[in-house]
């Protein structure tokens, strides 16, 4: 009756308690799914609404949580099975045990595409990767290079790793293809920029640092690096405006933190309970 009403009223408050008691409804049954229904109606017509959103919060959390066991129950061995597991290792900030979980997925599918990038992003995730942690995200990112050469973001963390040890050129190459695959990844400008500045090759680093600072204005460290290429270009006149452009951003961003910093203290300071005497 509710999944019938709720389609034919135009009453706007009626409609939105017919749809919180239908999903409340359908959520205390054995058929959960039938809250989609009612999902679908509340999050179109009342999007901002606080008792929606509240109520549809714990919808999904609990439809999930339904789904996952249905996974595990119908496939426990299968491939999605060890990406669930690792994914809810990885927010317990348990790598080791995440990371065994990715290379159980490999050792039976080692051509299936971004695995291999999943665990390589997670080693690189630990609190303070080891050397050697370093170097089989290298590993595994190629591998992954190999299964989808169209990975932006594996050329990228490449490049990234490449310029931590200063190998400049090794790092050009990975992020220079990483913006040809990609040409809206706005951090792969700013990258590659970077390391042709740093290799002085100035006049290369001008376009994909143009292209940054277009995609992200308010960021100062991509007039900064512009700053400096149009300088080893000879463009003083340019090299002057980014560096205007990077103090005034910098201050932008300074007075933004320190007006949030005191909300935030207020706000610890309020949820603190009163002290014992």
């Amino acid at each position: 009756m509710l999944k019938r009403s709720i389609r034919q009223t135009t009453d706007k408050d009626l409609k939105k308690r017919i749809g919180l008691d239908g999903l409340r409804c359908a959520m205390t049954r054995t058929t959960p799914y039938e809250a989609l229904d009612f999902l679908s109606v509340l999050s179109r017509d009342f999007p901002s609404d606080p008792e929606v959103l509240y109520a549809a919060t714990h919808a999904y959390s609990d439809l999930s949580l339904r789904a996952s066991q249905d996974l595990e129950r119908e496939a426990p061995l299968s491939v999605e099975v060890h990406e669930l597991n690792a994914e809810s290792l990885e927010v317990e900030n348990k790598w080791d045990e995440a990371a065994a979980e990715y290379r159980k997925i490999l050792a039976g599918n080692p051509a299936l595409p971004g695995i291999h990038a999943r665990l390589g992003r997670l080693l690189l995730s630990k609190p303070q990767p080891s050397p050697e942690d370093v170097e089989q995200a290298k590993a595994n990112f190629e591998e992954e290079l190999k299964v989808d050469p169209r990975n932006a973001v594996a050329e990228f963390v490449l490049g990234q790793i490449a310029a931590n040890t200063n190998d400049w050129p090794t790092a050009i190459q990975h992020l220079s293809r990483a913006t040809r695959i990609d040409s809206g990844f706005t951090e792969a400008y700013l990258g590659l920029g970077t390391a042709f500045n740093s290799t002085k090759q100035f006049t290369d680093a001008i376009p994909p640092l143009e292209t940054y600072v277009k995609m992200a204005p308010a960021s100062p460290a991509g007039h900064y690096q512009l700053a400096i290429a149009y300088a080893g270009a000879g463009r003083r006149a340019d090299s002057n405006r980014e560096a205007a452009l990077q103090r005034q951003t910098a201050q932008a961003l300074e007075a933004a933190k320190n007006k949030t910093t005191p909300a935030l203290e207020s706000d610890s300071a309020q949820q603190k309970p009163p002290e014992q005497k």
